[in-house]
């Protein structure tokens, strides 16, 4: 029987050696790689076609569901859990917009992550219980449904807001996304405008509030 193909993807190089050594444990599952952020997380599933991606979701760069976003466009086969320290609701709709199959809680224990794995490697989707209760909630109308306000943003708005919240200058993203400074102004002025919010301090509350960057301590 094949091997299922995984890879790590976790910016905290001692969470994704912990990983790995778990990983190990089980029967059937092989990591072919483990990567440190999102442009890493696309680049590795170009290059190694895996079945599955363990995905964290805050990093900084590329996050982690806008790296979901890319990877389920370009790779369909691959499957992707996004890992993530909270359980909300906000967290869960944009793991799913993002094309995710698993959600799953990075404070989990050995038997769930292996669950999780083996649900989503059958084509089936995995929702820790923690947040599975959001997703009933909304299918029975009892919630407002899925309605992110980063659902507002394009893709490349969103990777010019986490670059900004994470103190990036206009020059600075420019040159990391291969845009004209006149180009990112003009994501960034469109951006400011959808989400109402017209300053630099309120742009970073909000990344934070959503989870595209994490608090600094």
């Amino acid at each position: 029987m094949s091997h299922l193909r995984v890879v790590i993807v976790e910016d905290h190089a001692l969470v994704r050696a912990g990983m790995r050594a778990l990983l190990q444990k089980l029967d059937g599952i092989e990591v072919v790689s483990d990567v440190g952020d999102g442009w890493e997380a696309v680049h590795a599933v170009q290059k190694d076609a895996p079945d599955l991606v363990l995905m964290d979701i805050a990093m900084p760069g590329l996050n982690g569901l806008d790296a979901t976003s890319r990877i389920v466009k370009e790779s369909p086969a691959t499957r992707v859990i996004l890992l993530s320290m909270h359980a909300n609701e906000e967290y869960l709709q944009q793991s799913l917009q993002a094309g995710a199959s698993g959600y799953l809680l990075k404070g989990a224990d050995l038997a769930e992550l292996e669950m999780a794995i083996r649900t989503v490697a059958r084509g089936e989707a995995y929702l820790t219980p923690a947040v599975a209760k959001f997703a009933i909630e909304a299918y029975r109308g009892k919630s407002e449904g899925f309605s992110s306000p980063l659902a507002k943003l394009t893709m490349r708005q969103r990777e010019i807001l986490q670059l900004i919240a994470e103190g990036e200058t206009t020059k600075d993203i420019a040159r990391r996304l291969n845009l004209s400074v006149k180009t990112v102004e003009t994501h960034r002025a469109q951006l400011m405008e959808r989400l109402d919010i017209h300053d630099v301090p309120g742009l970073v509350r909000f990344a934070i509030r959503v989870g595209l960057i994490e608090p600094t301590s």
